[in-house]
């Protein structure tokens, strides 16, 4: 297949002889990488050929996937001409869709780089960008201790590195519940109720962190707690859980509930979301160009049409080192 061939979700599942619904879940676990033209997604050939060697088990560096320390893998690129290849991308990791928009600004406002949607979990972007494998990270991560989003799990990992946090927006997280909340959920004590039913995200994520510290400060130990280990990838796979009668609670964000029926929404804290840059002599042109993009009347008014978004502080630099 050419370099230069690309394809979209619908050509690669009858490629693959797979449903189209296979792929799409491929391309949110970051395990076929995808960049956005317009609206579309697009396959690159080597990326749709790495997938498939890795399928049949070959020894064949992926052209990227999430990351789950410590047992990440370096994120590898098939072109003969690596080095070139990752020097003409921005690998922007998270999986709120705040983030494909931002892409699409991205490759209008700096055309000389390729942005790469990555949709690797809160801790794992931060690891993979300490590796050199990511641009720009999205992270919300609460540090229960002070109360605070971020930038103490940002200081503790990049220290003697030059950085700048900045942040994107805000959203309700708080508990998803059966429809009528027949438990009576309405606050983090209650995660405390005994024989609760928890439908979990994966390990890293920033509604895993919430949970957890959550359950730290309340004083619930986490062994035994029914459905704890199980691990679902994202918000509206947990909300579905709570929602067919599977689990009692889970922890996510507003918007996933508007989606899934069956379920309500208790809302509990302003979660706050923040981009992470490295700041090196090559990356300041582009860094410039996403501060710019997230200042924008234009980025604003696209976020503004979505529900649940506070962007009073949209583009405001919170930590410089």
């Amino acid at each position: 297949m050419s370099e230069e061939t690309s394809y979209t979700a619908e050509e690669v599942a009858a490629l693959l002889k797979i449903s189209k619904l296979k792929v799409y879940d491929l391309l949110n676990k970051g395990e076929l990488p995808s960049y956005r033209v317009g609206k579309q997604k697009r396959i690159d050939s080597s990326d749709l050929e790495a997938y498939k060697q890795r399928s049949k088990g070959a020894s064949f560096a992926p052209a990227k996937q999430p990351l789950s320390a410590p047992d990440a893998q370096p994120i590898m690129y098939t072109s003969p001409d690596a080095g070139a290849v990752r020097d003409r991308t921005l690998i922007i990791t998270g999986q709120d869709v705040s983030l494909d928009i931002l892409a699409r600004h991205l490759e209008r406002r700096v055309p000389d780089r390729r942005p790469l949607r990555s949709y690797a979990s809160s801790m794992d972007s931060l690891v993979s960008m300490y590796r050199g494998e990511a641009d720009i990270v999205s992270v919300h991560l609460l540090d229960g201790d002070s109360g605070t989003y971020n930038t103490p799990y940002v200081r503790k990992l990049f220290v003697g590195q030059s950085y700048v946090v900045v942040h994107l927006l805000k959203r309700s997280a708080g508990l998803y519940v059966k429809k009528g909340n027949p438990r009576k959920l309405t606050s983090w004590a209650d995660l405390a109720q005994a024989d609760l039913r928890f439908a979990n995200r994966e390990k890293g994520s920033g509604a895993r962190v919430l949970l957890d510290e959550q359950l730290r400060l309340h004083g619930v130990k986490t062994a035994g707690l029914p459905g704890y280990e199980e691990e679902m990838s994202n918000h509206l796979a947990v909300a579905s859980k709570v929602a067919s009668g599977e689990a009692d609670i889970g922890v996510g964000s507003e918007k996933a509930a508007r989606l899934v029926g069956g379920v309500d929404f208790v809302p509990l804290i302003q979660e706050q979301v923040d981009l992470v840059m490295l700041k090196k002599a090559d990356n300041r042109p582009w860094i410039d160009g996403v501060i710019g993009i997230l200042r924008s009347e234009t980025f604003r008014n696209e976020l503004l049409h979505m529900e649940g978004y506070d962007l009073s502080r949209t583009g405001d630099i919170l930590y410089e080192s």
